[in-house]
C-alpha cells in the first residue's frame, strides 16, 4: 500500500477501491496507431479519436471530474481526483486529449463562469467531446503576456474579436478556446478581458487555424486568426477589465497548482504531491544503458554515464519528495512558491533525461521513430526536440526564475 493510499480518508478509500476494479476491467485495447508522447502533438484524427474515445469512458466512470459540482457535470466528491490520477497513472492508461480544458479551462470557467455557463461547457469538456485550447500568446506578446492586443469592441450584447494568436496547441482540434483579449486600449492590465469562445464553428469564416510545423514534423503548436468574429456577452468570464485577474487563475493551473482536473479555489489552493510513478522515465534510462553498446560493452559499463544515469534520478526523487510539501498548509509562505518551481524543474529535468537518453542511444539516437531500428522506438530524441516547447510553455523558464526570485524570495529586479 502506497504512503497516500494509507492517508485516504474513508471516501478516498472507498473510492481508489472503486478505481481499480474499474480499471481492472476496463483498460483500452491496443492503439490502432502510434499515440505521441504528450497531448499536445496529437497530429491526426485517428489519434485523437482513440484518445477522446477513452476519456469519455473515463468520464463516465466517474473517474474525470471527481472533485466538482455535480450540477456541472462533476462527481461531487472531495479531494478525490488525485485518487483516480494516481490508479489510472499505476495501470498506465492512455494520456487524456482533452488537457488544456482539463487543466486549464475548467478550473477558470468553474470560478469565473456564470452558473448557466459552467453546466453548458463542463460536462462535455470532461468528456472530451469538446477539445479546448488557449488563446494567451501573440507575435508580440509572450512571456509579456500583458501586453496583448487582439481586441474585443463591445457592439450591443456582443463582442466582436479581432487579433492574431499563435503557439496555441491543439487548436488544430479545438471547438473551444479560452482567450484573453484587450477591451480598453488606455490600460495595460485593467484594459483586459477574458472569454471563452467557440472556435470549430467558425473556421473558414471569422477564425482560421495555420498549423506550424516543429522539427519533429509534428504539428502539436498554430497560429489562430480571427476576423470580426461575433461572440454572446455571456462567454466573458468575470467582469470586463478583470481579465488578468482570471488569467491568473489559469496560469495558476497550468503552472501546477492543482491537480490536473482538480477545482483549486481562485488558483490559489495547495497543489497535490504526485503520488503516481514516475512522470520523467529516469529509471527507464538503466535499462535504456544496459541494451546499448559501445566498444564492445553496454553504456552501463561507463562510470560517467552510470554516475549521470543516478543523478536525473536523485533529482527526480528530490522532486517528487518536494512536491509533497505542497500539501502542508504551513508550508505555503506564497501561493506559487511551489507551483512556479515545480513548472521550472519539472520541464528541466525532462529535458535532460530525454538528452542523456539520447546520448546513451550513440548513434542510433538519429534514428526517426518510423525506423524500425530505432532504439525504443524512437521515443527518446523525439522527447528532447520536444522538450524545448515544455520549457517555453506556460511561461518560459528564465522568466519563472525571475517571478520566482522577484515574488517569492523579494531580490531586486535585474536591470
Amino acid at each position: 500500500m502506497s504512503e497516500s493510499a494509507r492517508k485516504d480518508t474513508p471516501e478516498q478509500a472507498e473510492f481508489r477501491q472503486y478505481c481499480r476494479a474499474w480499471l481492472q476491467d476496463n483498460l483500452p485495447p491496443d492503439p490502432p496507431v502510434r499515440l505521441p508522447l504528450s497531448p499536445l502533438e496529437i497530429t491526426t484524427s485517428e489519434q485523437l479519436d482513440y484518445l477522446q474515445a477513452w476519456q469519455k469512458k473515463t468520464y463516465d466512470a466517474g473517474l474525470i471530474g471527481c472533485d466538482y459540482p455535480l450540477e456541472c457535470g462533476g462527481g461531487g466528491r472531495r479531494d478525490c481526483q488525485r485518487v483516480a490520477n494516481a490508479e489510472m497513472a499505476a495501470v498506465k492508461t492512455p494520456f487524456l486529449p482533452n488537457v488544456i480544458g482539463l487543466g486549464m479551462a475548467a478550473p477558470t470557467v468553474l470560478f469565473h463562469a456564470r452558473e448557466e455557463k459552467k453546466a453548458e461547457l463542463l460536462p462535455r469538456l470532461f468528456s472530451g467531446e469538446d477539445i479546448w485550447c488557449q488563446g494567451f500568446s501573440e507575435p508580440g506578446a509572450g512571456s509579456d503576456l500583458a501586453s496583448v492586443q487582439t481586441f474585443a469592441e463591445k457592439q450591443g450584447d456582443k463582442w466582436i474579436i479581432n487579433g492574431h494568436k499563435v503557439w496555441t496547441s491543439l487548436a488544430h482540434f479545438a471547438d473551444w478556446m479560452i482567450l484573453l483579449l484587450r477591451t480598453d486600449k488606455s490600460h495595460k492590465y485593467d484594459g483586459l478581458s477574458y472569454f471563452v469562445v467557440p472556435i470549430r464553428s467558425e473556421l473558414g469564416k471569422s477564425v482560421t487555424v495555420r498549423p506550424l510545423i516543429k522539427m519533429t514534423g509534428e504539428t502539436g503548436f498554430n497560429e489562430v486568426i480571427f476576423d470580426n468574429l461575433e461572440v454572446d456577452d455571456s462567454y466573458r468570464l468575470d467582469e470586463v477589465g478583470k481579465g488578468w485577474q482570471v488569467a491568473m487563475t489559469t496560469l495558476a493551473h497550468e503552472r501546477g497548482a492543482g491537480e490536473m482536473v482538480t477545482p483549486r479555489s481562485g488558483g490559489k489552493g495547495k497543489s497535490d504531491d504526485k503520488e503516481a510513478a514516475s512522470v520523467f522515465g529516469s529509471s527507464a534510462l538503466v535499462d535504456l544503458a544496459r541494451s546499448s553498446f559501445r566498444n564492445g560493452k553496454t553504456a552501463a559499463d561507463d562510470p560517467v554515464i552510470r554516475d549521470r544515469i543516478m543523478r536525473e534520478i536523485i533529482r527526480e526523487e528530490g522532486f517528487k519528495q518536494s512536491s509533497r510539501r505542497a500539501r502542508v498548509q504551513g508550508l505555503q509562505d506564497h501561493p506559487m512558491r511551489i507551483p512556479l518551481q515545480n513548472k521550472l524543474l519539472m520541464t528541466e529535468i525532462m529535458q535532460d533525461v530525454a538528452e542523456l537518453a539520447t546520448e546513451i542511444e550513440g548513434a542510433a539516437g538519429s534514428l526517426s521513430v518510423a525506423d524500425p531500428n530505432a532504439p525504443a522506438a524512437g521515443r527518446w530524441p523525439l522527447a528532447y526536440m520536444n522538450s524545448f516547447g515544455m520549457t517555453i510553455a506556460a511561461g518560459a523558464n528564465e522568466v519563472q526564475r525571475n517571478i520566482l526570485g522577484e515574488r517569492v524570495l523579494g531580490l531586486p529586479k535585474s536591470k
